[in-house]
């Protein structure tokens, strides 16, 4: 396994998308991949480039808040920003990423004004939430342990139904935007010429892998849902999920170029 960093994963999947079809290199791919082609007018790659195999995993994105905050839910963080226009923040890990997505989102459907505070990463931007220099931050489920410690208040779950991980949290859907159902994901790909019969195996192994009560708890301990999709059904959720974000991206004019 190689970590490959750099340029929100454009550059690992660059590698696999030109590498050779023969079932040994694979890409652990996210969600963004979706929106990387929204968000950049030139890529070393196209996604038809790459073959999807199976989704490994999903997780919801929390909403946190200070302590201190008087907002107690989604619908009291709403009420909040609106009773307090032009002086709310939210903090995400960093412009273009998924929680930025939704933040906008949210300022779009619940019509409230809030200022964008980008981090190199959730711990930084946890950090000052904790610390209540930012009203609001979205970010994945590893902060469920701050949450759960005390250190910050969790509002709410951006996917559509609450999440096994934290049910006790309430969704954005339940605040009146029933179309917030958001959930971020890791899947493996390969180069688009792989042998049919390759992927259908590495699909199967996956699938094997996932289910697994082993992998299970691991998947627990860090707050993530197994999944073991079909290559056609991760393929249905990347399309949907450029279909959802297309017309934020495009209303919030985000570009990292």
């Amino acid at each position: 396994m190689e970590n490959k960093p750099g340029a929100g994963t454009n550059l690992a999947a660059a590698l696999v998308a030109g590498s050779d079809p023969d079932g040994y290199v694979m890409f652990t791919g996210t969600s963004a991949l979706a929106t990387t082609r929204l968000l950049y007018r030139s890529l070393p790659y196209s996604l038809s480039d790459l073959a999807p195999v199976s989704m490994i995993c999903t997780f919801p994105l929390l909403l946190l808040v200070p302590t201190s905050s008087p907002a107690k839910s989604v619908a009291d963080f709403i009420a909040y920003a609106k009773q307090n226009k032009g002086r709310v923040s939210y903090a995400s890990p960093g412009v273009g990423t998924a929680p930025h997505l939704v933040g906008e989102m949210l300022k779009q459907m619940a019509g409230i004004e809030m200022t964008h505070v980008p981090y190199r990463g959730d711990a930084p931007a946890l950090t000052d939430t904790i610390a209540g220099r930012v009203d609001l931050q979205i970010g994945g489920p590893a902060m469920l342990e701050q949450v759960r410690s005390g250190q910050v208040r969790a509002i709410g779950v951006t996917t559509g139904k609450r999440s096994p991980l934290a049910p006790e949290l309430g969704t954005v859907a339940e605040a009146g935007f029933p179309d917030v159902n958001v959930a971020g994901f890791f899947a493996f790909f390969v180069p688009v010429k792989t042998p049919w019969a390759i992927i259908e195996k590495i699909h199967a192994d996956t699938v094997a892998a996932v289910n697994d009560p082993a992998v299970k708890s691991k998947f627990d301990k860090i707050a993530m849902v197994p999944v073991g999709s079909t290559p056609a059904e991760l393929a249905a959720a990347l399309k949907a999920e450029a279909d959802r974000w297309t017309p934020v991206i495009k209303e919030a004019k985000i570009s990292l170029d």
